[in-house]
Formats: structure tokens, C-alpha cells, sequence
């Protein structure tokens, strides 16, 4: 037994629990085709003395109880999806049961066989293995009703063709009936029980797979967001104090500087990627954006940013906008002005300002992020005479030149997963983002998200810090010209 149990174990890597199941049933399966031969084969040698008929009768249960065999293995195979339906093997099936079943009747109509407990166990086990083994090749439960009320049929018919009795022919349909149909829904529900573990098993890989795939999405779309603007900023700087070194003006070491400084910072945010811990702030994502486009020379203006009254999930997929937008607006056209608009839209009490849009749908209140740019290329741009584009021309002009770097045009616009990123992270809140071209020659940004709750209050655009600076002393103008309002 310890061997036994060492066998089975030590399969374990390689054997899957499903793949056990399986092989535990047609284990059975073969052990039934055994109990077949040992209690009904064998006895007809014992109690005929091992005379001729006796020997016939244990080699007629031997052949059928191998064939059954062989069927209840491909018939597993067949549900199991490994093989084609076996079709001959059905039949053979069928014709020795239905041969065996006509042989012993016409043997118990001559006497030669008595009306004992032997003959029955005789008749219902031929009938009833050999239904068990063919009902587990058909395909439909119609199919294995019409088997076993067909052949209790056919017994019973036979029966009374060859002189038996009405209560002999009625007793014989009966035990038919009810052996095949108990060792049929046997078999049919072990089978049936394998294949949903197989398909369970299935299911589980699909989900591993499933999840794996997620992860890696979830990682891509994380690491460009972290990384787009990150390197859009260092580029820009690095393009910087080379204009600043070539011409020998002070300045150069304080970029490289911002660089290392960018750079470490990268990597930070991406070992937190890594760990599935990073979160966008908005807050910490409008200071940023007015760093970095105040530092590429855009004029950016920031309304409405108080985000007191957001959610913590909220703030995270509109911080990500943002850092995204701001991307955007460094690599992609070449933008003069920039101004980022937050407010809370719809419900009681709002005035429904929606910055281009209808605010809250049904009277529920969202909260809107409006992006907007005058950096849309014009198609002709690229071509233009001593006019470069994107971080490259912006470099230069810091620099105190008005013509690029030959051969570097990292501004051009092109597809990327940016923006489809966005719109996988606002779905999560079912949120909206609309992007698109404005006829003045804007490029707006537009993400929405609903907010739960009766609304408590309204964030108006220049609210806030906005305010607290005002009353200081107005706006603050800065190098660029920015308009501090956060």
C-alpha cells in the first residue's frame, strides 16, 4: 500500500489534481468492468461445474465486459474533447449486448437455463454494463433515455417472441430498466464530473492568464505616464544647457543639475510602479505642471484648483490627466498657453458651469478637468525655414536662438498609449475623457468624473489659493508671464 500511496504522490508536480481525478475515474471505470467478469462471469463456471455452457457463458461476459472497457475509455476521451466520437465501438457495444441479451432468453425458454438468481444477474448485468458503457458515447440525454427504454423494449418484446410469460417479460423489461438506468447515470455523472474539473482547471489558467496580462497592462500604462513627462522635461533641460554650453553663458550646471535631480526622482516613481504603490496627487500634479511648462516657457494658468472636496481616487485619476496633458502640451504642437480648469459640475445648489459641456447628467454632480492648449501644428509647420518643433525649438529659444537642433524633432505628433491609458483609468470611476481640436485653433482636454453624494459645495474657478493671492497682491507674474491661481 505504502508503494501505492508513493506512486500517486510522487506524481504530484507533473500530475495535476485534475489530471488525478481523471485517472481515479477510470480506474473505476476498468474496476466495474472487473466486477463485471468476477461476479457475473466467474460464477456461471462454479455453478455449472465448469461444463460447456458455463464456459461459453464466462467467455461471452469476458468479451463483453472487455469491449465495454475499451469503449468507456475512448467514450472519456470523446467528452474530454481529445478524440472523435467512437462510433464503431458504440456499435459493437450495442450488438453484444443485444446478442447476449437474445441468447439468454432464448436459453431460458428451453429450460436451459433455470429461473434462478444466477440467470437474472446474468441478464441485467450484460444489459445493464453494456448500457452503461454505451450511453457514456452519446451525445444528448434524449439519446440515452431512448438506449435504455428501447432495449427494456426489446427485452420485453423478445421475451414474449419466445414463449415466456407476460410477468417473466415484465419482470425482465424492469431489470433492465432499472440497472441501466442507475449504472448509466452512474458513469454519465463521473464523466460529467471530470470534464467540469478539466474545465474549472481551464478557467483558473485563463484567470492567471487573464491577471498576468492585467498586471502588464497596468505596468505599461504606469510607467509612461511616470515616465512621459519625466523625460519630456529632462530632454527639454538637457537640450538647454547644451545651447547655454556652446555659447558659454552661465546657467549649464544648474540644468544638469534639475536633470539629476528629474532623474533620481524617476527612479523612485518607477520602483514604485514596480511595487503596484503608485498614486497620482493632483495637487502635487498642478504644482508640477506649472513647473515644468513655466520651465519650458509656456505661459500656464491654473483655475479652480482646490481639490479639499475629492476623493482620494478621484484626485489620483485626474493627477494622471494632468501629468498626461502636460506631456502632451511638451512634446506634441508648439503651445504659447496653457490653462487647467477644475471645477465640480451639476446636483443641487451648482450652478452648472461645465467648461464645454452639460454638467452631471440627471442631476448628479462630476467633477471636470479641462486642459487647454494653443499648440495644434499646422500641417505645414515641420517645413517651415528656420522653425524647429516640440522641446528641441523650445530649447533653443531659452537659449537664445530661434532655429533648432538639426536632426532632433521630438515634438512631432504621433499616436500613444497615453490617452487610451486615461480613459482605462477613468472608466474605473466610470468617468469620461474627450480630446480634440476647437476651431480657434485649440487643443482641449476634457476628463469627467462623477462624484457621489448630494453636492456640499462648488469649487469656482479662482477660488481658493486663487483669492488668497489676489488679495496678497494680485497675480503673480513670473519669467514666462504665468498667472499663478493655485
Amino acid at each position: 500500500m505504502s508503494r501505492l500511496t508513493d506512486w500517486w504522490h510522487s506524481r504530484g508536480p507533473a500530475r495535476s489534481n485534475m489530471a488525478k481525478v481523471e485517472l481515479y475515474t477510470r480506474w473505476t471505470f476498468h474496476a466495474l468492468a472487473g466486477i463485471e467478469v468476477v461476479a457475473i462471469g466467474i460464477p456461471q463456471l462454479l455453478d455449472k461445474g465448469g461444463d460447456q455452457l458455463g464456459g461459453w457463458l464466462f467467455l461471452l461476459v469476458m468479451a463483453h465486459a472487455t469491449l465495454s472497457g475499451a469503449l468507456l475509455s475512448t467514450a472519456m476521451d470523446w467528452r474530454l474533447g481529445r478524440r472523435e466520437q467512437p462510433v464503431r465501438l458504440i456499435l459493437g457495444v450495442s450488438a453484444l449486448t443485444g446478442g447476449g441479451i437474445i441468447l439468454l432468453l432464448a436459453l431460458r425458454s428451453t429450460d436451459t437455463l433455470p429461473q434462478d438468481q444466477g440467470y437474472a444477474f446474468l441478464l441485467m448485468g450484460i444489459a445493464g454494463f453494456g448500457l452503461a458503457a454505451i450511453t457514456l458515447g452519446l451525445r444528448t440525454a434524449a439519446h440515452r433515455v431512448y438506449a435504455v427504454l428501447g432495449t427494456a423494449a426489446g427485452t420485453a418484446a423478445m421475451s414474449l417472441l419466445l414463449g415466456l410469460e407476460w410477468n417473466n417479460a415484465a419482470a425482465n423489461a424492469a431489470g433492465v430498466t432499472a440497472t441501466g438506468a442507475a449504472l448509466a447515470v452512474t458513469y454519465v455523472f463521473s464523466a460529467w464530473l471530470v470534464s467540469v474539473v478539466w474545465e474549472l482547471d481551464e478557467a483558473r489558467e485563463l484567470h492567471t492568464r487573464l491577471a498576468i496580462a492585467e498586471e502588464r497592462l497596468r505596468f505599461g500604462r504606469d510607467l509612461h505616464d511616470v515616465m512621459g513627462r519625466n523625460l519630456a522635461v529632462i530632454a527639454l533641460k538637457s537640450e538647454l544647457a547644451v545651447q547655454l554650453a556652446e555659447r558659454d553663458r552661465p546657467g549649464a550646471v544648474t540644468q544638469m543639475t534639475e536633470v539629476q535631480l528629474i532623474a533620481q526622482e524617476s527612479q523612485r516613481e518607477v520602483r514604485e510602479v514596480v511595487r503596484g504603490y503608485r498614486e497620482a496627487d493632483l495637487h502635487t500634479e498642478l504644482e508640477g505642471a506649472r513647473g515644468v511648462l513655466k520651465a519650458a516657457g509656456i505661459d500656464c494658468r491654473i483655475k479652480g484648483g482646490d481639490v479639499g472636496g475629492l476623493s482620494a481616487e478621484v484626485q489620483s485619476a485626474l493627477g494622471w490627466v494632468v501629468r498626461e496633458a502636460t506631456t502632451n502640451v511638451l512634446r506634441h504642437g508648439d503651445a504659447r498657453r496653457c490653462t487647467v480648469r477644475l471645477s465640480q459640475t451639476g446636483g443641487p445648489g451648482v450652478d452648472g458651469e461645465s467648461d464645454g459641456g452639460s454638467g452631471g447628467g440627471s442631476g448628479g454632480r462630476e467633477a471636470v478637468l479641462t486642459v487647454e492648449n494653443d499648440g495644434v501644428p499646422d500641417a505645414g509647420a515641420g517645413a517651415r525655414a528656420g522653425k524647429g518643433s516640440g522641446l528641441a525649438r523650445r530649447g533653443s529659444e531659452l537659449a537664445g536662438t530661434g532655429s533648432g537642433v538639426a536632426g532632433k524633432d521630438p515634438g512631432l505628433p504621433g499616436k500613444g498609449s497615453g490617452l487610451a491609458g486615461l480613459r482605462e483609468r477613468l472608466a474605473a470611476l466610470d468617468g469620461t475623457l474627450d480630446a480634440g481640436s476647437t476651431a480657434d485653433g485649440c487643443f482641449v482636454l476634457t476628463a469627467r468624473v462623477p462624484l457621489p453624494g448630494p453636492a456640499t459645495g462648488h469649487v469656482r474657478p479662482g477660488s481658493g489659493k486663487a483669492d488668497e493671492a489676489d488679495e496678497a497682491g494680485g497675480a503673480d507674474e513670473t519669467e514666462t508671464g504665468e498667472e499663478v491661481a493655485v
